[in-house]
């Protein structure tokens, strides 16, 4: 199989999970698809001061900047395969 279908599987696999993941881990699955599926941060930062979550994903999707699809691909699907 190759990263794209081993990626396809796990964006799957990860809405059937039996336990739902901490915010950390949350934040890592958002920010590694989002890498994988539209590269580098294309959008602004939310303007509302107290748009926390908004911040978080955000800031979480913006530190992966330069990181090769490739390798967010194989990054989520290996933390996808450690979840239960």
């Amino acid at each position: 199989m190759n990263i794209q279908e081993l990626f396809d599987q796990a964006a799957a696999r990860s809405k059937t999970l039996t336990e739902k993941p901490g915010n950390d881990v949350l934040l890592q699955l958002y920010s590694l698809y989002k890498q994988a599926t539209e590269g580098d941060v294309n959008i602004d930062p939310p303007a509302n001061a107290f748009d926390f979550v908004g911040k978080a994903k955000f800031n979480a999707w913006e530190s992966l900047k330069g990181k090769p699809k490739e390798v967010a691909m194989q990054e989520y699907v290996d933390l996808v395969g450690k979840l239960k």
